[in-house]
């Protein structure tokens, strides 16, 4: 064999070694792409001990720092979304909630509550985070963090949507898109 030949041999056998590991790399892919999409929807599930219950109250803050309790809006439909301004999912559904927000006025409640410990996530950063987007929603702060106790909130962000009688009809851990947001809306909207 002459070395022209071996060239082409070699060549041709990384070839195909390319070739097969690019089908091999998009089948792994999509293997992972359907395991996630899996864990997104578990993710977004209802939590069954929490659906159709009474929603706990407690009490946040307003950028005054006037003291603020979820009872106060009893007989308005709520969405009660916690959140910080470091979480990169929390940051990405923001416009979304900005968007239905302004989109649906005084009809629904909007609780925007921050969870504020301290360090990594304080008042001041979540008020001037509210304040550089140009978010119109009011933000509430839990200083205490006696909300996130009260709700078990184990993960960021988690939205739930509660009935104008106080009950938790739907909720969701984890980022959730604008259409899911009005999908739950309708569900609580008289």
């Amino acid at each position: 064999m002459n070395a022209k030949f071996k060239n082409l041999i070699w060549i041709l056998i990384f070839v195909i070694f390319l070739g097969l590991a690019y089908y091999a790399y998009q089948d792994l892919l999509a293997g992972y792409r359907t395991q996630q999409e899996n864990q997104l929807q578990n993710d977004l599930s209802v939590k069954d001990d929490a659906k159709n219950s009474s929603a706990p109250d407690f009490k946040v803050f307003d950028s005054q720092d006037r003291e603020i309790k979820l009872s106060e809006f009893k007989g308005k439909p709520v969405v009660l979304n916690f959140w910080a301004s470091w979480c990169p999912p929390c940051r990405s559904e923001m416009p979304h909630f900005n968007e239905v927000y302004v989109q649906t006025g005084e009809d629904v409640v909007f609780m925007m509550v921050d969870l504020v410990d301290g360090q990594r996530e304080t008042q001041a950063k979540g008020q001037a985070f509210i304040e550089e987007q140009g978010y119109d929603f009011p933000a509430y702060f839990d200083n205490e963090q006696i909300a996130a106790q009260i709700y078990g909130i184990s993960s960021i962000p988690t939205t739930y949507f509660i009935n104008s009688e106080g009950n938790i009809v739907k909720a969701y851990r984890g980022a959730i898109n604008k259409d899911t947001l009005q999908k739950g809306i309708d569900l609580i909207r008289p």
